[in-house]
């Protein structure tokens, strides 16, 4: 029988001592064993920073995205043997859909969001430039650069490869190496697709490395610079995070733990209404799904009171038709737990519930199972439980037990439902299922501090809706006070966490030498040669283009006004345009200045710009009136270049002063602009 490897400073190791087994969820047969025996915890730290640091260093944000789209596409074409092993952790083919296609899907969203919200640059901006001085020769600029250690991953063991791709997406992309710690009950399928990542030869050595097994000392070995990144219980969590040498090094530490999710159905979602039916089914769903194994599950479902016998019929009557059993047999819809251990967990918890809440739906005694054992395999019904006197009965709140279990909970107006939805005392995502908007913004606005995300669906967004409980890369995921106070994902937001945001104080012309994308006042240089004749490489940020003038005549206002079809009052009527406190009489319209400023700087010949693909952050600042002189000036603010594509995408400032060099316009211009070192690639 094989034994699982941890993967250590480019070697994998297996251990010969500490061995513990792994069953088969759904046979509760061993197929494999587990240990970190003999694990260098830290080499591994040394390893990373020395060979995988650096590697990623030298990688651009675009370059690192990149590496993330390639590593998907390597993934996806072998994801047909991680759907096979998955099987043995309990799931069934939705359930494995969510966690491997879902991790995949992850490090694709992430690729994508690196490319196009990040820069082709090893430095971040956080915000706009701050003005700090009168003449704007000293300014301040917030950046945010990748730490220079480790970031560890201690993950959960319901979805054993989502929970190592969400995390090392942000990470990878941020510039920081990664050692992953899986959960042991499921760590066999984390291992193998942590095996493809490695065979591929896609990420630089040190980038990633794993242990199966005991983290033995390692947190007691990080410094400042490292992060910890850890989903589970909230009772190890606060342990970790409590050990002496991570609160004195001051490492950083974020936790996703599991949290008493609700669900509110407001008192407008009658039975007649889809909202009720919507309702229903989310519920049900998130008791089965993952055999109720997600930390973003519906624990409780928070009703009005006249609906609370309503939605406990049409749950049951749901719950009934579930198949459970071997998630290999295309009749089962539920699969087992991830062992047997954590079956005997659930039983005690719903015990305890129990003790205030009345069952209604399901058993704790046995359950029946399709073509499969249900005591050799981590088998269990799913549980309904209501709780009749939420407020003053509060196990419901406080006591969550992992698997397929939700308990109903009547309310009497919504201040009532509020407030029971925040005595979970801060939870990872809270859904509202309402027609009536008014209802659900009054929700919103007392609950939404308790939580991290809140689902609100309805008839208009039910079909497109991603569900309760689907944490997606584009949102945050994490929650306040029991839910562990942290955050994941979330777009660049999950990148920031592994970095370190500075704020640089500076002369203009050095902090652009430093982010690589001109700031207002900095140096500029210029060519001979008109900028859009220049190719992408032979740009540099700060060239820059000062035009001729043209005088604005009433003519061209009139012009303008026909072409257009814009005739507003202050462009056509001098007294009435006088009245208006803005202006001293008729003004030039200013999407007449943005296209007269492009026939002072746009070079007509054919060239390397290929096209002008949009504008941004457009702003008319001064009033142009006729015999104003306007001159413009060009800067290259920002280069991006698209590997593969033969082109590059550059920013331009633009600014348009008057002849008392007032500025009257500024905005960015987006173009791309053709490679001479690569052929374009339609």
């Amino acid at each position: 029988m094989n034994t699982l490897e941890s993967y250590a400073k480019g070697q994998w190791h297996r251990a010969a001592e500490g061995l513990k087994p792994c069953y088969n969820a759904v046979t509760g047969e061993q197929i494999t064993s587990i240990s970190s025996h003999g694990v260098d915890f830290s080499g591994m730290l040394d390893y990373a920073k020395d060979k995988g640091s650096k590697a990623l260093a030298k990688m651009t944000f675009h370059e690192r995205a990149l590496m993330l789209k390639e590593l998907a596409l390597h993934l996806t074409e072998k994801k047909h043997a991680f759907y096979e092993l998955s099987y043995a952790t309990g799931a069934t083919k939705l359930d494995s859909w969510i966690d491997i296609d879902g991790g995949i899907g992850t490090l694709f969203v992430y690729s994508g969001k690196g490319r196009r919200e990040m820069p082709d640059h090893h430095i971040y901006l956080d915000g706009a430039p701050e003005h700090i001085s009168k003449n704007g020769t000293f300014i301040g600029q917030h950046v945010c650069t990748s730490l220079q250690g480790v970031a560890v991953h201690i993950n959960a063991y319901n979805f054993p490869c989502w929970g190592m791709l969400e995390k090392l997406a942000p990470t990878l992309l941020a510039g920081v190496p990664a050692i992953v710690k899986p959960a042991s009950n499921t760590a066999f399928l984390t291992e193998m697709m942590f095996r493809e990542m490695v065979a591929s030869g896609i990420l630089p050595d040190g980038a990633v490395q794993l242990v199966c097994g005991s983290t033995g000392n390692l947190l007691d070995l990080l410094g400042c610079q490292d992060i910890v990144a850890f989903t589970g219980s909230a009772t190890t969590g606060q342990y970790l995070k409590s050990r002496p040498n991570i609160t004195e090094q001051s490492v950083r530490f974020t936790m996703e733990a599991d949290s008493l999710n609700c669900s509110i159905l407001t008192p407008d979602a009658t039975p007649d209404t889809p909202e009720f039916d919507y309702y229903v089914k989310e519920l049900v769903k998130e008791m089965t799904v993952k055999c109720g194994q997600k930390c973003t599950a519906i624990r409780r479902a928070i009703v009005p009171e006249n609906l609370l016998q309503p939605v406990a019929e049409a749950a049951s009557a749901r719950l009934e038709k579930i198949r459970i059993g071997n998630p290999r047999n295309e009749e089962v819809r539920m699969g087992s737990l991830a062992s047997q251990g954590q079956r005997e967990e659930v039983r005690e918890r719903v015990t305890q519930l129990r003790q205030q809440c009345d069952l209604v739906f399901g058993s704790l005694d046995g359950v029946d199972t399709v073509d499969a054992n249900s005591e050799a395999g981590a088998f269990i019904s799913p549980i309904l439980l209501s709780c009749e006197n939420p407020l003053e009965r509060t196990a419901a709140h406080d006591i969550e037990a992992f698997g397929p279990v939700s308990t109903l909970m009547p309310y009497r107006n919504l201040e009532e439902a509020a407030q029971l939805a925040n005595l979970g005392q801060g939870s990872l995502v809270a859904s509202v299922f309402g027609h009536d908007d008014d209802n659900v913004a009054e929700l919103v606005n007392h609950t939404a501090c308790y939580h991290g995300r809140m689902v609100l669906i309805n008839r208009d967004s039910a079909k497109e809706s991603s569900g309760h409980g689907s944490p997606l890369p584009h949102l945050v995921h994490g929650g306040p006070g029991r839910a562990g106070g942290g955050e994941e994902m979330g777009g660049v937001r999950g990148v920031l966490h592994y970095m370190q945001r500075t704020a640089l104080q500076g002369s203009p012309t050095t902090l652009t030498r430093i982010t690589e994308k001109y700031l207002p006042g900095a140096q500029t240089t210029t060519t001979e040669a008109h900028p859009f004749q220049l190719h992408f490489e032979e740009l540099s940020v700060g060239q820059s283009l000062k035009t001729t003038p043209r005088e604005i005549t009433l003519a061209d206002i009139e012009s303008f006004a026909d072409l257009s079809g814009d005739h507003f009052y202050a462009h056509m009527d001098s007294e009435a345009a006088e009245r208006n406190p803005f202006f001293d009489g008729r003004v030039a319209h200013g999407y007449f200045i943005v296209s007269m400023a492009a026939g002072l700087f746009v070079a007509p010949e054919e060239g390397p710009v290929l096209a002008n693909y949009g504008l941004d952050d457009l702003r008319f600042t001064e009033p142009v009136y006729p015999g104003d002189t306007l001159t413009v000036q060009l800067t290259c603010k920002q280069k991006s270049y698209r590997r593969g594509k033969g082109y590059g995408e550059v920013r331009w400032d633009l600014q348009v002063s008057n002849q008392d060099d007032v500025v009257v316009a500024a905005y960015d211009v987006l173009t791309m602009v053709a490679s001479n070192t690569e052929p374009f690639a339609e």
